[in-house]
């Protein structure tokens, strides 16, 4: 920086002219910020020493001297081009200039320099341009002049800027290229072939710089953490898939995902988001600190890792602290016995001498109120309150009630008249802050401490009371959590002067409350210090006797007089003393910052009582004013001098006024607390006497809690200033701040402890927090008390130096707590501030605070970034303050977000609120626009990764452990088949051609098939004998127009209807295999016609049944947009039949010839068909008509989609064999006409109907509010005794639990719902028919389910999982769990596949591309030990079976059978099981406007895509909070959180999540999110 060193003061008076000049006309507009720099550095290049490299750590060695009065100047603290240009718009902020230490700044740049060579490689996230458009210009703090880095002289801004370019330059280009300008089109985010050609000679840097980006992270000696990016991406085989384009032919399973992304959709694979992940994992193979050591594996329990002690870790060496004793309280013989007695004194003698004056804001006096007119005011008030409220047998108040006071900080006058009025009335004032909205941050709170205070009555002025909000009848607005206050005026002109003979009653001070002082927790609850009226003098007294305060002073307050220094120096202590105040309030500061100065220089006076930000804003204005003198200061109170970062202030302040007569020895720091109020404070030295000494320490040390003086490393050291001696009368201990309020060593940090007749006596009316803090006794090493006199905590963390002085070095407030080290909030945003430039953020709205995440502190810092700071700048600085941090402070951070200007929550001196942006942050309405996790670097205590154990013992021994434990061997079945033989139809129908003609002749009428449209109205009908004959007429066009041959395999293209059941038989007549096809969307034949065509390719049909309209869609232009339409098989449009019959009806020579296939594509996106034989179905079909009991006198409702599984038994086949009547409701129709299905149960009085999830889920959300209006038009559920779910999954628990309740009211019974379960290998394992027991619900550790064991818990247990029985076993079918590595049976305690045996088992998988070896793999399976006759076929599904307490109908113990999930989905992280669904719950809980969410792996690292419902701007909230949730409850990182619009999730007609398409449509950039953001 260009003025490095030189000593401004000192210029020539002509130089010192032409640079003020210079930031007039820089201020005014008038020249450029380059122009401005460049003549300025010439101005000053002459006077610039040479010497520029000694280091400014070296002059403060242990206790360095202070600063004399030839001191070195702090320059940067006073160069700022931005004074007058926003006189009028200063910041608020009551952290701004505390932190401003060059020492530092240099420390944090050094810091960063080391990055220099590692490149920034963070990989930027990515936001939709739409998204976070700042908030408008003229709601846009100006650039804020709280501070003096605005523009700091161009030479540190050089540094910076090279250090800049050295952290870009050859990235730069490359992420330019990688984060084109939108996320939604692929073309501007991939490398054109130009760029990718230039790239080629930066791609090893590139790659270094990516690994590098975390590398200067301390690595210890021991083992290094797992890698977690190395291992193999998961195979995975090759799919079918609605919406990637052209499908992928033939690929062998072996093959890798990456090429599989070559291909999808021609997108290649260096598109930006996997550019970007690639990064991330770059960034993530760095090994963290602190290395994992060891943990303890436990099998049920997973225990966070405990870290080792480090044997380097500093510890206290001295002997214990001994307990310091401030200098006696003198006696005075004319101190007052009380402090009215001095008001009353002054008031009677000294009438006429000025006890206070206010300043209009301007910062001229406004009026000044003299000791007489206080007098007789506050008479009168007390007078009024006593007297004039109530009545005389009912006074509203009586002494020793609680009242607010509720006054501006511009009015002073008012308030010190209520103050002393209540204390002459002995009601106990409570002053608050004036409440500006219903909403104001931590107006609650305030709620709260009023509440506990019992209050019921507020005084304020006339004015006040006009501005505050009122309802639209005029009345205050009741504020939020307040409880109901009477508001009484306290102006001169509504006061009663008392009547002769009254008197206020004066008694010597006792230990009754005085007054009740507000504070704020670290939570942000506000509670009321209690001050005792002997308190409150003693106060007063030892504050008079340590400043040494004289009669007829003159005294500047610049603090808020309503707490703390400026209640107890400015309005207590001054009146016992007939000073006379000037009060200067917020708005006059900061319109117009040095009328302080002018104040103290106008009226010479003696004593100004101010904050470092005070300080700092004078240094800022003082070119404005030659001729200021401050000579007359002997005491300049700096009242925040216990913040570690306001010696950096005093010296800057001191530098700038010495030369206007400012002594050095008169800046007197001090330390208190709301608790103990005055803690220590420094006396105003001797003139000429040497300055006090400084305390150099390390940080690492103070980590640790330890005293080290800073020698190795100046980055990390921290100056510290004394804050003088102990208060007269006082004892002071210094004890640990956790735990046991043990005494520390001498070389030990801990919190200040102090005994004192001048302090808080309790938090009045909450006994419990009471006793904590201010009735703490002492113990020594051993635990003994040393003494009986009880200490008050006082919240100040410090030590006590050579000489008795106090040093203070924190609050236990700002103490952040991170794996057992201590770090400084105050130290935080000095380091983050200290990261040039800060063009970026406003200086003083920075929140730090931690959050617990994972049984740790986390540290989350929250700043306003500036309106017109731009992403990439953003971005920048977040980079580099998470190194700084990392590397000054040896700690990580959790988050870092920027939110927009003006939107942090402020207290009411403009600082921010902390607890409030805290709250904010965790329930996600903080709205970031701008965020940064970096979890992967600082949880460091994440249970050991599971290592699967070699499987040494064989299957065999495993089941034979299993016997000797007691543990039964998991399986179970349905009752058999055999003994309930239906007579009747099996032996004669074994085939359902035949089963159908045998209809149509015995029962011709008997109609089968009904099919509703949207309004409910029967638009088809079949009966037997209509559906035998429209078959034959299919038969006879297929056979004529479609010259096929027997076992042809025949496409079904039809909209849900009895034209499909129509096609289903007529093939089955003519010897044809049918193939039921999902017709494609006529509106997006794009994403559904490639499906369609894929399954007839694939299945080699040989001809199309189909509709007209149809058959049209299929040869369309738009069709032929996404396939070949030229090569479609023959196409028969079944609208139009031939009359004739055909000749014979065919009949399979044996029941094992296919019936049909069934295809489906799974939700892993794979597309599988299987050949289902005839004995299959009539097997499955005799099954489920045992189970549900059908027969023909039944009526059956069915809202499933009929392509495939047993939706496709149900709608098709299932009322042929059996007989009863089937009501089919297409879901589609459910869109137009939410009730339908509903209805039509109601109105044909059904007693067993199937539906799907999706169904149920449209009624649950669409209806759940219009129950009343259903049950009004007469809709009744009692009839419904079994309502099933058809799935092929986990049980969705809480959408049945919700569909019952919300239809409980329109009679349906809880016990109606549950669900089936069937896989592609047997479409129906389970079905809840009407005979088995109610299905069961259980709760699982989930913690033990990660590692495939099942451990069965109490519901409302911590990390339990409720999963509910999937249905009663059909008859003939057997289930057993098996381990699907070593293929042998599993105990009932463990999770495993299931495998089923039954008549109605698949035959075999049609087709699976080059997957022709899957077929003996899943349909022939015999166990590794056991019984290894039996065939057995694989679902693919995770489960376990459970003996439950229920019977059968048999009378025996019945067996559940619970299914956890599809193995293919599962995620194998850290070594452990996770199932989606899980992950996806704890997402979906994290934040209202979560709509649905879908997690998958890449390259071992965990994606989340959440679906915003609510606003943009809500984003950025989701991604801290899905982090948080997945990190608590699954112990996993979550590497990428992607945000996306409504409905990108793709969802199958079965309503289940295509997580593999989502996963492909991320990687090749088509998903369009919102925001991405990449964790650290």
């Amino acid at each position: 920086m260009a003025d490095r060193g030189v000593d401004l003061a000192a210029l020539p008076k002509e130089v010192k002219d032409q640079l003020a000049e210079l930031e007039l006309e820089l201020s005014e507009g008038d020249i450029t910020q380059k122009g401005y720099e460049k003549k300025r550095a010439k101005l000053l290049a002459p006077y610039i020493p040479q010497t520029q490299n000694v280091d400014p750590g070296l002059q403060t060695i242990q206790l360095a001297p202070g600063p004399g009065a030839d001191s070195s100047p702090s320059p940067d603290a006073m160069s700022s081009s931005s004074t007058r240009h926003h006189r009028l718009h200063r910041s608020g902020g009551a952290r701004d200039d505390r932190y401003r230490s060059d020492i530092h700044t240099e420390a944090v740049q050094a810091a960063l320099a080391k990055h220099k060579e590692q490149k920034m490689a963070l990989p930027m996230p990515t936001k939709r341009r739409s998204a976070f458009v700042q908030s408008p210009v003229e709601n846009c703090t100006p650039p804020d002049t709280s501070s003096a880095s605005e523009d700091e002289g161009s030479l540190r801004r050089r540094q910076a800027a090279t250090l800049a370019q050295s952290l870009q330059s050859s990235e730069f280009w490359i992420n330019r290229s990688l984060q084109g300008s939108s996320t939604s089109s692929s073309a501007s985010s991939t490398l054109s072939h130009g760029e990718s050609s230039k790239s080629q000679g930066h791609n090893h840097t590139q790659g270094n710089a990516l690994a590098d980006v975390l590398a200067h992270t301390r690595i210890d000696g021991s083992n290094v953490p797992p890698d977690i990016t190395s291992s193999v991406p998961q195979e995975r085989g090759p799919r079918g898939e609605t919406g990637t384009g052209p499908a992928v032919k033939g690929m062998s399973r072996g093959q890798s995902r990456s090429s599989m992304m070559d291909t999808a959709d021609g997108v290649p694979v260096n598109s930006r988001v996997s550019t970007k992940i690639q990064q991330l994992l770059n960034t993530l193979k760095r090994p963290k600190r602190p290395p994992l050591s060891e943990f303890f594996l436990d099998d049920a329990e997973e225990i966070v890792e405990v870290p080792r002690p480090d044997p380097n870790t500093p510890r206290p060496e001295g002997r214990q602290m001994v307990p310091v004793k401030g200098e006696p309280l003198g006696v005075v013989s004319n101190w007052p016995p009380a402090l009215q007695a001095s008001l009353a004194r002054w008031g009677a003698t000294q009438a006429k001498s000025p006890a206070l004056t206010t300043l209009d804001i301007t910062g001229k006096p406004l009026y000044t109120l003299t000791y007489g007119k206080l007098w007789s005011r506050s008479l009168k008030l007390a007078y009024t309150l006593l007297n004039k409220l109530g009545t005389k047998s009912e006074p509203v108040l009586r002494p020793g009630d609680r009242v607010a006071l509720v006054y501006p900080n511009s009015d002073p006058g008012m308030f010190w008249v209520a103050f002393y009025g209540c204390l002459l009335a002995e009601v106990i004032p409570v002053p608050i802050e004036v409440p500006l909205s219903r909403k104001d941050a931590g107006s609650q709170q305030i709620g709260f401490l009023l509440g506990s205070c019992g209050i019921s009555l507020a005084l304020t002025s006339e004015i006040c009371l006009k501005g505050l909000p009122k309802t639209p009848n005029g009345e205050i607005v009741q504020f939020k959590g307040w409880p109901r206050l009477r508001w009484v005026v306290t102006d001169t002109k509504y006061l009663t002067k008392p009547s002769k003979d009254w008197q206020p009653h004066i008694p010597t001070a006792n230990t009754d409350t005085a007054y009740i002082e507000y504070k704020a927790s670290k939570e942000g609850t506000v509670m009321g210090v209690a001050v005792s009226k002997v308190s409150m003098l003693t106060h007063c007294q030892a504050l008079t006797q340590a400043c040494n305060y004289c009669e007829g002073e003159t005294l500047v307050n610049v603090l808020d007089f309503k707490k703390d220094m400026g209640l107890w120096h400015g309005v207590l202590t001054s009146v016992m003393n007939r000073i006379h105040t000037i009060s200067v309030p917020y708005a006059v500061m900061k319109a117009c910052p040095l009328s302080w100065v002018q104040r103290v220089h106008v009226s010479k006076a003696r004593v100004a009582l101010v904050k470092c930000r005070d300080l700092h804003w004078a240094m800022m204005a003082h070119r404005e004013q030659k001729d200021i003198n401050l000579s007359s200061l002997r005491m300049l109170i700096v009242a925040d001098g216990a913040n570690p970062w306001s010696v950096s202030s005093c010296d800057a302040f001191l530098n700038v006024f010495q030369s206007h007569g400012l002594k050095p020895e008169v800046i007197c720091p001090c330390a208190s607390s709301p608790e103990a109020m005055t803690v220590a404070i420094r006396r105003p030295g001797a003139r000429g006497a040497p300055l006090p000494a400084r305390a150099v320490l390390s940080m690492g040390g103070l980590s640790h809690g330890v005293i080290r003086v800073n020698t190795e490393d100046k980055n990390s050291a921290l100056t510290v200033q004394d804050v003088g001696h102990v208060m007269p009368g006082a004892l002071m201990c210094i004890v640990k701040p956790d735990g046991s309020p043990m005494l520390c060593k001498t070389d030990e940090i801990g919190e200040i402890v102090l005994n004192s007749r001048a302090g808080g006596t309790m938090y009045y009316g909450l006994s419990g927090v009471t006793k904590n803090t201010f009735e703490v006794i002492p113990v020594n090493s051993g635990g003994t008390p040393i003494g009986d006199v009880t200490f008050t905590r006082t919240g100040l963390l410090g030590f006590v130096g050579p000489g008795s002085l106090v040093f203070v070095v924190g609050k236990t407030e700002g103490l952040l707590l991170v794996s057992g080290r201590r770090h400084n909030a105050d130290d935080l945003v000095a380091t983050a501030l200290a990261v040039e430039p800060v063009k970026t953020v406003y200086r003083g709205r920075i929140a730090v605070f931690s959050v617990n995440v994972f049984y740790d502190e986390r540290i989350v810092i929250v700043a306003e970034q500036r309106p017109d700071a731009s992403e990439e700048d953003s971005f920048q600085w977040m980079s580099r303050v998470l190194q700084a941090i990392d590397s000054i402070h040896q700690v990580g951070l959790y988050c870092l977000a920027l939110v927009p200007a003006n939107t942090l929550p402020k207290t009411p001196l403009g600082g921010i609120h902390v607890s409030e942006t805290k709250h904010c942050f965790l329930e996600g309405s903080l709205h970031p626009c701008n965020i940064l996790m970096c979890p992967h670097t600082c949880v460091t205590n994440l249970p050991k990764p599971r290592q699967k154990q070699p499987v040494g013992v064989g299957p065999a021994s495993i089941m034979v452990g299993n016997l000797v434990a007691g543990k039964r061997i998991a399986q179970a079945a349905g009752r058999e088949l055999a003994l309930i033989e239906d007579q009747e139809l099996s032996r004669k129908h074994q085939f359902l051609s035949e089963a159908l003609q045998w209809r149509a002749q015995t029962d011709p009428d008997h109609v089968l098939f009904m099919l509703l449209n949207a309004k409910g109205a029967a638009v088809s009908t079949a009966t037997s004998l209509q559906l035998h004959k429209r078959a034959e007429k299919i038969t006879a066009s297929l056979q004529e127009r479609g010259g096929i041959n027997t076992g042809d395999n025949v496409v079904l293209l039809y909209p849900p209807g009895i034209d499909l059941i129509a096609a289903f038989y007529g093939c089955l007549y003519a010897g044809c295999i049918p193939v039921t096809v999902r017709p494609p969307h006529p509106q997006n034949l794009a994403a559904t016609l490639p499906t369609v065509r894929m399954i007839i390719d694939v299945s080699k049909a040989s001809c199309i049944l189909t509709t007209q309209a149809l058959m049209k869609t299929l040869r369309s232009k738009e069709a032929a947009l996404s396939v070949n339409v030229k090569t479609w098989p023959t196409i028969i449009d079944t609208d139009d039949l031939s009359r004739k019959r055909p000749p014979h009806i065919y009949k399979p020579p044996t029941a094992e010839m296919l019936a049909y296939l069934d295809f489906s594509v799974s939700t892993t996106g794979m597309l599988t068909g299987v050949k289902i034989s005839h004995a299959a179905v009539s097997a499955l079909c005799r099954s489920i008509k045992l189970q549900c009991e059908l027969y023909s006198s039944r009526q059956v409702a069915i809202c499933l989609d009929p392509y495939c599984g047993l939706g496709f038994v149900l709608w098709c086949i299932s009322s042929v064999y059996s007989g009863h009547q089937s009501i089919l409701i297409p879901p589609m129709e459910l869109e137009s006409s939410l009730p339908l299905w509903l209805s039509t149960l109601s109105q044909y009085k059904i007693r067993d109907t199937f539906c799907s999830y999706s169904v149920m889920e449209l009624c649950t959300k669409g209806l759940g509010t219009q129950t009343e209006a259903l049950k009004a038009r007469g809709l009744n559920l009692s009839c419904v005794r079994s309502c099933v779910v058809v799935a092929e999954e986990r049980p969705r628990l809480t959408l049945s639990q919700s569909f019952s309740k919300l239809f409980k009211d329109l009679g349906l019974s809880p016990r109606a719902v549950s669900t089936a379960f069937g896989s592609r290998v047997n479409l129906a394992i389970c079905l809840q028919g009407t005979a088995g027991p109610d299905p069961s619900t259980v709760y699982v550790d989930m913690k033990s389910l990660r590692h495939d064991r099942v451990r069965l818990v109490e519901r409302g247990a911590p990390q339990s999982l409720p999963l509910m029985e999937s249905g009663t076993i059909l008859p003939g079918v057997r289930v057993i769990i098996v381990n699907p590595e070593t293929k042998g049976p599993l105990g009932d305690s463990h999770l495993g596949e299931i495998w089923v045996n039954s008549p109605h088992n698949a035959s075999g998988y049609y087709t699976i591309y080059g997957e022709e070896s899957l077929q003996a793999a899943h349909f022939n399976m015999r166990l590794s030990f056991g019984e290894p006759h039996t065939l057995w076929a694989r679902t693919g599904y995770l489960g376990f079976v459970r003996r439950t307490e229920l019977l059968d109908a048999a009378g025996d113990r019945h067996d559940a059978l619970f299914v956890v999930g599809l193995l293919d989905e599962t995620l194998e992280l850290r070594g452990l099981r996770y199932h989606p669904i899980d992950i996806e719950t704890s997402v979906s809980r994290a934040h209202r406007s979560i709509a649905e969410s879908a997690v998958f792996t890449w390259t071992n690292l965990l994606v989340v895509v959440a679906e915003l419902s609510g606003s943009e701007q809500e984003a950025l909230d989701l991604v801290p909070l899905v982090t948080n949730v997945v990190l608590e409850e699954h112990h996993l990182i979550v590497g990428v959180v992607v945000v996306v619009d409504p409905g990108v999730i793709p969802i199958n007609s079965r309503g289940e999540k295509q997580r593999m398409h989502l996963r492909d449509s991320f990687l090749a950039d088509q998903l369009d999110p919102i925001y991405v953001a990449y964790n650290m």
